[in-house]
C-alpha cells in the first residue's frame, strides 16, 4: 500500500474486522444473559403457577397430585 492511502484502506481491515467481532461478541453476550434472565423469571412463574393450581385443585376436593399435573 501506498503512503498516500487513506485512512480505513484495506490495511485497516484486520483491524476493523477484530473490532466488528468484538462488538457483535460483546453484544451476543448481552444477548445471552438477557434472554438466560428471562428464561428464570419465566420458569419460577411456571413454578408458582404449578403451585397456585395444585393448591386450587386441593381447596376444590381434587385429587390430583403433583406429579400428574405435569404429565
Amino acid at each position: 500500500m501506498a503512503a498516500a492511502d487513506p485512512p480505513g484502506a484495506a490495511g485497516d481491515l484486520p483491524g476493523l474486522a477484530e473490532k466488528l467481532l468484538q462488538q457483535v461478541e460483546e453484544n451476543f453476550q448481552a444477548l445471552t444473559e438477557k434472554i438466560t434472565l428471562r428464561m428464570e423469571e419465566m420458569g419460577e412463574r411456571i413454578d408458582d403457577m404449578q403451585k397456585h393450581v395444585a393448591d386450587l385443585m386441593t381447596e376444590a376436593g381434587i385429587r390430583n397430585t403433583a406429579e400428574e399435573l405435569r404429565l
